[in-house]
């Protein structure tokens, strides 16, 4: 509706170095001096599907090349060398890059046969919650190298979607948050909001947005895809929801600049779903666009997904089309009841 496809898409294909044989999806993306940068999600094998994050660059958005041949962050770093990191964000706040990711003990196993179980591979798995997904920060002055700074989100619980705000709020840094488990999980599960004076202890996650009653495309679950951009009018913040039938669908919200607690704006229909061949059919999950990488260059919009666990895709708006669409939606809706 607003999202204009690149036509050169799939953008990012899996190939080329060994550990990103099989797939890779789900960027991060900043831009800076001028050229474009992307963090993947990257496999060699389905099974198991243990992933790592690499770094790529381009001039233009849209061909992209590794920055170095190996990958830039890995699950040995979080010091579970048998597990997965898997949906970076990154932003700059001060001079400093940082990136949240989803990370996991054990790795996934894509395909897998009636009756396979993660305990017949690992000896330390003892049952799904032993392989619940933990968010963790990561800081680096070049994207290259990276210093983990450790979790943001306690161990115990399954709590992914984390992404860092692009500055900090009322001397705060906060996080979007989407826990599926423990005592703030919703059902369906929903976005949360937690800040920090050193990015090591949080606040109590306070709700911002649940899925609405009525929309179908909201109704299994919501969570933050991109990092917000800053605009005059708010928080420009795209978020995914997922329907009853696992398709994954993107929407918009915008979220008051001092408390992003509020929801000002936020669109009643998608503004990018599965529609071109690669984001209804891949390796994993079909009908899946998933954006975790948005910026802003030269007054347009980039927004960069992964298409079905399988490859990188990017959607272009004009930021001020984009804006107004989301303003003119209206229906911002406080979810702290």
């Amino acid at each position: 509706m607003i999202f204009r496809r690149c036509p050169e898409n799939p953008i990012v294909r899996p190939g080329g170095l060994p550990w990103r044989r099989a797939t890779t999806y789900n960027p991060a993306a900043i831009v800076e001096g001028g050229r474009f940068y992307l963090l993947e999600r990257a496999s060699p094998s389905l099974r198991p599907h243990q992933c790592w994050i690499g770094l790529l660059e381009s001039s233009d958005g849209v061909h992209f090349t590794h920055v170095v041949d190996d990958p830039v962050f890995t699950p040995a770093m979080m010091g579970w060398p048998l597990g997965s990191v898997q949906d970076p964000r990154v932003v700059k706040i001060d001079g400093t890059f940082y990136m949240t990711l989803a990370v996991r003990p054990f790795s996934v196993h894509f395909g897998q046969p009636p009756g396979f179980r993660l305990e017949d591979v690992y000896d330390d798995y003892h049952g799904e919650a032993d392989n619940y997904t933990r968010s963790a920060v990561a800081a680096s002055a070049d994207l290259v190298h990276w210093e983990p700074l450790g979790f943001c989100t306690p161990a115990g619980l399954d709590d992914r979607d984390v992404i860092l705000f692009p500055e900090k709020i009322d001397g705060k840094f906060a996080i979007l948050r989407r826990p599926q488990t423990g005592p703030y999980a919703d059902a369906p599960p929903s976005i949360y909001l937690s800040t920090s004076d050193d990015l090591k202890t949080w606040s109590e996650p306070l709700p911002i947005a649940r899925p609405r009653e009525g929309l179908a495309w909201e109704a299994g679950k919501i969570g933050g895809s991109c990092p917000p951009i800053r605009t005059e009018a708010g928080w420009l913040t795209p978020y995914h929801g997922v329907d009853a039938n696992t398709v994954y669908r993107v929407g918009v919200m915008l979220l008051d600049l001092a408390d992003p607690t509020k929801v000002l704006a936020r669109t009643p229909v998608p503004v990018l779903e599965p529609h071109a061949e690669y984001e209804k059919i891949g390796l994993f999950i079909p009908n899946v666009v998933f954006p975790c990488g948005g910026v802003v260059h030269e007054g347009v919009y980039y927004l960069y997904y992964g298409c079905c666990d399988t490859y990188i895709a990017m959607a272009s708006a004009p930021l001020d089309d984009l804006l107004e669409y989301v303003l003119l939606a209206g229906g911002g809706d406080v979810a702290a009841e």
